[in-house]
């Protein structure tokens, strides 16, 4: 064999190795897609076989012609992106606040020791109690649904991050110290990447939480984003719009959820992946 063929070998065993992973990726997509055109069938057709009355269970063109009317007349744009804009403010806010504290509580064992009943406490404590308390702080405004963003988001990412401090390997910290590395040079250099893995894991929890705590904040207070639309369907007897609402909703987490993982690939891309 030449030279030239043996590079040319070496170049198409790639595409050869890559081609089941191609498969079975076009496989999921196709059956998660069948999936979801069976469940759409089955909302469209089964309620009406049933006599489900349309403001108990609305078909999948109710909600659509529904949506068309709130997008004209409800304001929906505005709604969407005023719940979109503090999911993820919230979820920004309580992430880094939780990760700071995290890291400054792993780093000293005795404010860890003092302070740990009282985070076991918050931790405890309904985070939607809080609401009603911050709406008679705040107002009927922003704040409160963005303060319970914060506080739902801010302990999945604190627990996470305390949990793998405690864990990293104290001989790389030793020999770090052995180098003569100080306190700051050996977070940065051992213990933050070794923690990294789990942050990234109590980011993408809280991202699912950050949709639920903005929504609270609204249905309990608000005057604007979807879980004020949620109420005020409610209140309307209006399926549809409460079916819409929720669908957003889903779609505003899912986006968010799909964002950090695209970016733990990215951050943790030396980590070797589980081969099925």
């Amino acid at each position: 064999m030449t030279q030239a063929s043996s590079m040319e070998a070496g170049a198409a065993a790639p595409a050869k190795v890559n081609k089941p992973a191609m498969t079975a990726q076009r496989n999921t997509l196709v059956a998660s897609l069948g999936l979801l055109a069976l469940v759409l069938l089955a909302w469209q057709f089964l309620p009406p076989a049933l006599d489900v009355p349309k403001f108990i269970i609305p078909t999948v063109t109710d909600c659509l012609a529904e949506m068309k009317r709130m997008w004209a007349q409800e304001g929906l744009l505005g709604h969407t992106l005023s719940t979109a804009l503090y999911t993820v403010l919230g979820f920004a806010i309580g992430s880094l606040l939780g990760a700071v504290i995290g890291y400054l509580l792993g780093m000293s064992e005795f404010w860890e020791k003092v302070l740990s009943p009282y985070i076991l406490a918050l931790q405890i404590a309904p985070k939607v109690a809080f609401a009603p308390l911050f709406i008679m702080w705040f107002g009927y405004n922003a704040m409160p649904k963005l303060l319970v963003t914060v506080l739902i988001v801010f302990f999945p990412v604190l627990v996470n991050v305390l949990q793998a401090m405690r864990t990293v390997d104290r001989d790389l910290v030793n020999l770090a110290r052995a180098y003569n590395l100080s306190r700051w040079g050996i977070f940065l250099k051992v213990e933050m990447p070794s923690t990294m893995p789990n942050l990234m894991a109590g980011l993408r929890i809280a991202s699912t939480l950050a949709v639920i705590g903005v929504t609270v904040g609204e249905l309990v207070g608000g005057n604007t984003g979807l879980g004020f639309l949620i109420s005020y369907g409610g209140g309307q007897a209006n399926a549809a719009m409460v079916f819409n609402a929720i669908v957003l909703l889903t779609v505003i987490g899912f986006l968010l959820y799909t964002v950090l993982v695209r970016i733990e690939e990215r951050v943790l891309h030396y980590l070797p992946k589980a081969q099925h």
